[in-house]
């Protein structure tokens, strides 16, 4: 009788570890990158930009699982192309005029440093929206660096 009730343990004990993985919601915490709970799914987002990439990707696969004709594709392919190349030409010169610089590359990077999170030991710290120093800590400042 012992044996029996030991060896439905351990097949209870190795069905679980099978069909964890699988029970998991699969996302970017199994790439150690924590679930954001307020963060908005990418199909809910209000960027144009990002709605047309997303409309280039799904046109990809209905062409490849072959529910769009080569015409079709090619009419839709240009169509949301040019869409995705003004949204983000659009978002340059948005983060250009931001900055007040007349370089693209450096507005970018102004507008990237404008909240930089210091900790008065370590230096700048990559976390976003933290208090306190993910090495040591200590309270973290935001510093607007130009």
């Amino acid at each position: 009788m012992l044996e029996l009730l030991a060896g439905v343990a351990v097949a209870v004990a190795a069905l679980a570890l099978v069909l964890e993985p699988l029970m998991r919601r699969p996302g970017l915490e199994s790439l150690g990158v924590p679930d954001e709970p307020d963060a908005a799914p990418l199909e809910e987002s209000e960027s144009r930009k990002v709605q047309a990439l997303l409309a280039l990707k799904e046109i990809e696969f209905d062409r490849a699982t072959g529910k769009l004709s080569d015409d079709d594709y090619a009419e839709l392919k240009a169509r949301y192309g040019r869409d995705a190349l003004v949204a983000m030409d659009a978002e340059r010169t948005e983060a250009a005029t931001v900055a007040g610089a007349a370089d693209p590359a450096e507005a970018l990077i102004q507008s990237v440093r404008k909240d930089l999170q210091v900790c008065p030991h370590c230096g700048p710290r990559p976390e976003t929206g933290a208090a306190f120093c993910s090495e040591c800590g200590r309270p973290l400042s935001v510093v607007g660096v130009t």
